[in-house]
């Protein structure tokens, strides 16, 4: 008779990137970051759990100071986490400037070289206009048959 072997159990360590489970995890990670450093980061839990979706933080502040307070103290709250903030954009020079080049955004478009014209950046897969601080959407309407599934699909694709 065979000896009986004891079974091992494994658990992972890690999450695998580009699981369908990802992005909640990612955003399950940061919430509960942010949630155990409230009292030492309050504008970065703040941001962080009501501004962030995935690893996208969106928001606008009153003055060109908060919104260096708030980079500062967004990324000591990340830091806290083994998290690196960065890709940061604002519309505002000087706000830029108290961000290291190297951890600004990167735009992925062709340069226009026309001065004319600010670079649009995409954020939370909105267009966005450094320049106007507004948002646009690109919208191109497909010619399909009016059926439920066009429909929706047309809806989602929005």
């Amino acid at each position: 008779m065979e000896s009986l072997k004891q079974s091992l159990e494994y658990q992972m360590a890690v999450h695998l990137f580009g699981a369908v489970s990802s992005p909640g995890c990612a955003n399950f990670g940061l919430k509960y970051l942010a949630r155990q450093h409230k009292e030492e980061y309050p504008s970065a839990s703040d941001f962080v759990e009501k501004n962030f979706y995935v690893d996208d933080g969106l928001i606008s502040v009153p003055s060109i100071e908060e919104a260096k307070e708030l980079i500062a103290e967004a990324r000591e709250l990340c830091k806290r986490g083994g998290l690196r903030l960065h890709k940061f954009n604002s519309n505002k020079r000087s706000v830029l400037d108290f961000v290291d080049p190297t951890e600004r955004a990167v735009t992925s478009e062709p340069l226009n070289l026309d001065l004319n014209v600010a670079p649009a950046e995409r954020a939370l897969g909105i267009q966005l206009s450094l320049e106007h601080d507004t948002f646009s959407f690109n919208v191109n309407p497909q010619t399909r048959p009016s059926t439920r599934r066009s429909i929706l699909s047309v809806i989602a694709s929005l």
